[in-house]
């Protein structure tokens, strides 16, 4: 084995863990670690987007993201300070926000306004907005409708299944691959690789309603089902994206890795279809 294979295999077990372990221990360290990556994320993706000749306009952007997790963490977590209207304020800045960046953008003397208006925006839709829409799902009332509860299963559920499909997926296509999924953008991954991580995906999402009853068993294998597909396409996305701009990683965060939209590709765009199925079937 060599050096790089350690490197990436060190990297991805802390990666787990941490994440593991904020998502599970609280809905504190759930909020921040959440926020941090969509901070993180914003960075990454309009240093990305200088590439293209455009300049977003990056400090607005990244605080609108950070403003729209927080709007929600706060409106659906609203025990946690009962007597301060927390969410009044963060939507006054997310409701003003993406109107200032035109006015902004009048005075900044840059080429192709729209374009860094455009992409400003865009910023927040694919990163931020994911990880804020986790926040519906995550908390309900009680059945005592005295507090709101904080449910970490279908967000434990789903980073479960989607590193199971990614697994099985490199694994049969290693095994059994043959035919190109979409060449042109990803070379290596292939038809077989991504039936058979479904396959596995489904298998998982079995598996998991052994133990988490939010969803019967049925529900859990049709989400499974949504994931490995929506998963596979956010990869594919994301690799359409850097290949636009001519690069291979997104950034250098996770040794190994790349960077949170390398690592995040298929949460980005699986998340609003597992989220809007969990809300309409379990909650």
């Amino acid at each position: 084995m060599d050096k790089n294979f350690y490197q990436r295999l060190c990297t991805g077990i802390v990666f787990i863990a941490v994440l593991v372990s904020c998502i599970t221990l609280s809905q504190w360290s759930f909020a921040g670690l959440f926020l941090l990556l969509i901070i993180l994320g914003l960075l990454e993706f309009y240093k990305l987007i200088k590439e293209t000749g455009a300049i977003p306009q990056t400090f607005l952007g990244v605080l609108l993201g950070a403003s729209l997790f927080l709007f929600v963490f706060f409106a659906k977590n609203r025990t946690s300070f009962p007597s301060v209207n927390i969410e009044k304020y963060l939507f006054s800045i997310l409701y003003f926000i993406p109107f200032l960046l035109f006015f902004i953008e009048l005075f900044r003397k840059k080429e192709l306004p729209f374009l860094n208006i455009a992409y400003t925006i865009l910023g927040w839709l694919y990163i931020a907005l994911p990880f804020a829409l986790w926040n519906i799902i995550l908390f309900k009332m009680s059945d005592s409708k005295s507090e709101i509860m904080y449910n970490f299963h279908p967000l434990l559920a789903f980073f479960i299944i989607m590193w199971t499909t990614d697994t099985m997926a490199y694994v049969c296509g290693k095994i059994f691959g043959k035919h190109k999924l979409v060449e042109r953008i990803s070379p290596k991954k292939t038809w077989e690789g991504f039936v058979g991580g479904a396959l596995f995906a489904l298998l998982s999402g079995f598996i998991i309603s052994i133990f988490y009853h939010d969803l019967n068993t049925m529900h859990w294998i049709i989400l499974a089902g949504i994931i490995a597909i929506t998963g596979t396409l956010g990869d594919l996305v994301e690799s359409m994206f850097k290949r636009s701009i001519g690069v291979k990683d997104s950034g250098k965060i996770f040794p190994g890795h790349g960077g949170i939209l390398d690592r995040f590709d298929s949460f980005l765009l699986s998340t609003p279809f597992v989220v809007v199925y969990y809300w309409i079937f379990a909650l």
